[in-house]
């Protein structure tokens, strides 16, 4: 389970340095693609081949193939460097809008890779009281 949020900045050749405790669940090597609201997701080899497996048996309807398109066709398998950092493709950088200041976000069984200014935005939007309310009235209390 990815939790915890950490601050970092990517250089200029688009290398991140990836926090440890992530590093020790994720391994050598896995997956980055594109992600929901403008951020990264970073995968798991196992929870991405779980994921593909859940697209692959779904009906071929146009949402389907938006899915693969969007991201399957956009995924890297990245590896870890000496020093901990991966190299984010210049595509998924551009998606993500990531200039200098990164903020890795655990979200249970994946990392959203987000650019800092986008992560303050995204993260100050609803009142977390609001959101309890809604998710207890899927059966969920916090």
């Amino acid at each position: 389970m990815f939790m915890g949020e950490y601050n970092h900045t990517i250089d200029a050749k688009g290398r991140l340095i990836v926090p440890a405790k992530f590093r020790e669940e994720l391994g050598e090597a896995f997956v980055i693609t594109n992600g929901n609201d403008g951020c990264l997701n970073i995968y798991t080899n196992e929870d991405w081949e779980t994921f593909l497996e859940k697209i692959q048996a779904l009906p071929n309807t146009k949402d389907k193939r938006i899915i693969v398109r969007k991201l399957v066709s956009q995924a890297n398998t990245v590896e870890v460097d000496k020093q901990g950092r991966i190299l984010i493709p210049p595509a998924l950088r551009e998606h993500a809008e990531l200039k200098k200041d990164v903020v890795l976000a655990g979200a249970i069984d994946k990392i959203e890779v987000w650019d800092k200014g986008r992560w303050e935005v995204e993260s100050d939007e609803g009142d977390i009281d609001d959101v309890a309310e809604r998710i207890a009235e899927l059966g969920l209390s916090m």
